[in-house]
């Protein structure tokens, strides 16, 4: 057996073991939260690496991680592998600077080679890869899952009235999960509009017409005077006027959209979130905002504000956490946190600051600017060392400062 192959099989034991633990420490969530994202990781260098294919650029290298390797192997011109820490990925493309020295052979198909389209193509395609993956998760998230829909009234459950071994809608044979569809002919798209008739036919026997399993079933119930019922002791109408009760709890019930009916309304989701990812980031990279981080690091009791940890960005160990937690409402609800992952990180990658895919396409940009017919303009991109340092310091900041404070002081479950 090859060393390759006893390199896999090592790899799959400890990725075995790893994913027991995960589940022993935090369920079957956090394993599937984690896979998740190294999903989302290679997702957006796979996004990086079909275009550059497409492009007829030469991807050198194809790694999901940092530090060092646990599995490597080449096929064709591409090194393929995994590295030990699951905190990224990337994907190497030939001559992203001009000062790179390579042979003449490869010019050619080295990014700076590369025409301004591909170039931010290129760059861009791990964002547009994010921005892709929260339009299917929001889609997922309407057809498989479903959403709750004020138009569809259902049966959370019954009202005890004291005195009674039934109340009135369990005479009646409603069943929790019923769809209330009409009642005396009238369509039920509103809570209130039950509650107005329910109310309004005290001793008046309704007809009422349920969807339940799929299949439309009717029943009858006559609503009772709740000034003559008691709940728990309590008095359930008080007045001078009849106010009838059939002793239900509604909730709006869960809808699934069709395949293609879902399409438009994913798309619309991915957009709201993303005008409000794009004011989120803002927001994170604004003075004030370091200034509230500092000043949680430095203070337990500011760190421990609700407030200041509603507001505050999260790191990865933050997000993992949220993503886990949020499984206690539902698969629904962690397609919604995975998307909106989607499309945070797929924003932040283009802010237009190297070495963020942004500042990719922004020094492309400007080098398109500045080129004339017959004299392409080439950036010297070694004179923004003193900026990029500076940005990496702020990322540095802003991670090690979440990181902490997602650690030491967590934030309170949202979900509970």
């Amino acid at each position: 057996m090859t060393s390759t192959r006893w390199s896999v099989l090592r790899f799959v034991a400890g990725l075995g073991v790893v994913v027991a633990l995960l589940t022993f420490w935090g369920g079957w969530a956090l394993p599937v939260v984690i896979f998740a994202i190294i999903l989302m990781v290679v997702g957006h260098e796979f996004g990086h690496f079909v275009t550059a294919k497409r492009a007829g650029l030469l991807v050198s290298d194809f790694f999901v991680g940092f530090g060092p390797v646990v599995w490597a192997t080449t096929v064709g011109e591409t090194r393929y592998g995994l590295r030990l820490l699951p905190l990224g990925g990337y994907v190497k493309v030939p001559g992203m600077t001009w000062g790179e020295p390579l042979a003449s052979e490869l010019e050619g198909r080295t990014y700076r080679a590369a025409s301004y389209p591909r170039k931010v193509l290129f760059a861009s395609a791990g964002s547009l890869t994010h921005m892709v993956m929260a339009l299917v998760l929001a889609w997922a998230s309407l057809t498989f899952v479903g959403l709750p829909s004020a138009s569809h009234i259902g049966i959370a459950g019954f009202t005890h009235w004291d005195g009674y071994k039934e109340n009135a809608a369990q005479r009646a044979g409603l069943q929790v999960g019923d769809q209330i569809v009409s009642i005396d002919g009238r369509r039920i798209t509103d809570a209130n509009v039950l509650v107005n008739i329910v109310h309004d036919h005290t001793g008046q026997r309704l007809r009422i017409v349920v969807q339940r399993n799929g299949r439309d079933r009717t029943l009858y119930a006559v609503p009772v005077d709740g000034r003559r019922l008691r709940a728990g002791g309590q008095p359930v109408a008080t007045g001078t006027h009849p106010v009838g009760y059939l002793g239900v709890s509604l909730q709006d019930q869960i809808v699934h959209a069709s395949w293609l009916g879902a399409i438009p309304t994913s798309i619309a989701k991915v957009g709201q979130t993303i005008a409000l990812a794009a004011k989120g980031i803002v927001h994170v990279f604004s003075p004030g905002e370091f200034a509230s981080l500092l000043h949680q690091v430095t203070n337990s009791a500011a760190a421990s504000n609700p407030t200041a940890q509603l507001n505050r960005p999260q790191s990865i160990v933050g997000v993992v956490r949220v993503a886990v937690q949020s499984t206690q409402l539902g698969v629904g609800v962690l397609l919604e946190i995975l998307m909106i992952v989607n499309v945070f990180v797929g924003l932040l990658n283009m802010v237009p600051m190297l070495p963020l895919d942004g500042g990719y396409v922004l020094v492309a940009t400007y080098e398109r600017l500045r080129s004339r017919r017959g004299r392409p303009y080439h950036a010297d991109v070694n004179r923004l060392t003193p900026i990029v340092y500076a940005f990496a310091t702020v990322l540095l900041v802003l991670f090690a400062s979440t990181l902490y404070l997602d650690i030491v002081h967590p934030v309170a479950n949202p979900f509970q």
